[in-house]
């Protein structure tokens, strides 16, 4: 959303135009009628590819929302604009260490600002209109895109390139923004168990093994000559790994580190399977491995291994 790329059909390898992004002002100056929908206060943050977002960045973003928070009674919502590919990353994670009182939302652009047909200022109206909703209020931390609400728990991006890329596989979109009215329908599942990320130290390492056919255990290996201490499994589905990998899992959580099965399908519950349960391994649910992988480093965060993997009532690490 905030991205130039050489001309109006530079659509794709937009990176490679050596042009500086855009930041908050210049953004909302490109779009001026979000003043008919708020009053909007542009403020200034890292001006970075999604790519390059982490913990550091997201607890510097809570920390400048809670300041604006205090800083403005009147507050309604704060909207952050994002790129699409580790959106649905930054949202989990507010979603999880961020307690505002105010609506969030993240919004971005599959098109770059200066392209033909770009997506990103309807999308930048639309999420100031979601986020001074009042309906909004209460459902966490949410993503606008392409006329949809989602919320951060569940919405991923399913798509490189369509401007329909960010769906809610599971359940669906919450609602709407349509050009009439803002229609909200369902309330989403609690994002799990809340974490100060602004007082929160660096999560310790936290892994994802990627599943697939004669993987053995050497990513596994390497993970936690690494210092891991947790490891999250894109298994099939419906969240399995190879006899190789299984067998290295289990020697890892036999030195201490937390291994959370999750799935690479895209949808679906992991459920317990009583083998992997047996043997210490801990399910996802319908956490796809990059949430998961936040959920675990989160909980490390504040506890050890041991503690983190007692704390997940009955071995369900998704919704503990």
């Amino acid at each position: 959303i905030a991205s130039r790329g050489r001309d109006g059909l530079d659509i794709q390898d937009y990176g490679a135009s050596g042009l500086p992004m855009l930041d908050a002002a210049a953004l909302v100056a490109l779009v001026p009628d979000l003043a008919r929908v708020a009053e909007v206060l542009p403020v200034p943050f890292d001006t970075v590819p999604s790519t390059a977002m982490g913990f550091a960045r997201w607890r510097a973003l809570a920390e400048t929302i809670t300041q604006l928070e205090a800083a403005h009674p009147t507050l309604a919502g704060v909207v952050v604009t994002h790129g699409t590919s580790a959106m649905e990353e930054t949202a989990y994670a507010l979603d999880l260490g961020l307690a505002a009182r105010v609506t969030v939302v993240l919004t971005g652009a599959q098109r770059p600002a200066t392209a033909l047909s770009s997506d990103g200022p309807l999308n930048l109206v639309n999420a100031v209109r979601v986020a001074a909703h009042p309906e909004a209020r209460g459902l966490g931390v949410l993503v606008v895109m392409n006329d949809e609400v989602h919320a951060a728990r569940e919405v991923t991006k399913a798509s490189n390139g369509r401007l329909h890329a960010f769906r809610s596989p599971a359940w669906g979109p919450l609602g709407v923004a349509d050009g009439d009215a803002v229609v909200l329908r369902r309330r989403p599942a609690p994002a799990g168990p809340r974490h100060d990320i602004g007082a929160m130290a660096a999560p310790p390492r936290v892994d994802i093994l990627y599943a697939h056919a004669d993987g053995d255990g050497v990513a596994v290996e390497a993970f936690l000559a690494a210092g891991a201490r947790g490891i999250v499994a894109a298994g099939f589905g419906p969240g399995f790994v190879t006899p190789a990998e299984r067998e290295a899992l289990r020697g890892a959580i036999a030195r201490g580190c937390t291994v959370v099965l999750s799935s690479r399908t895209g949808s679906g519950r992991v459920f317990r399977a009583t083998r992997y349960a047996a043997q210490g391994f801990l399910s996802a649910e319908d956490l796809n491995p990059q949430k998961a992988r936040i959920r675990l480093a989160f909980a490390l965060a504040e506890a050890d291994a041991a503690g983190a993997a007692a704390a997940c009532a009955q071995g369900t690490f998704g919704s503990a």
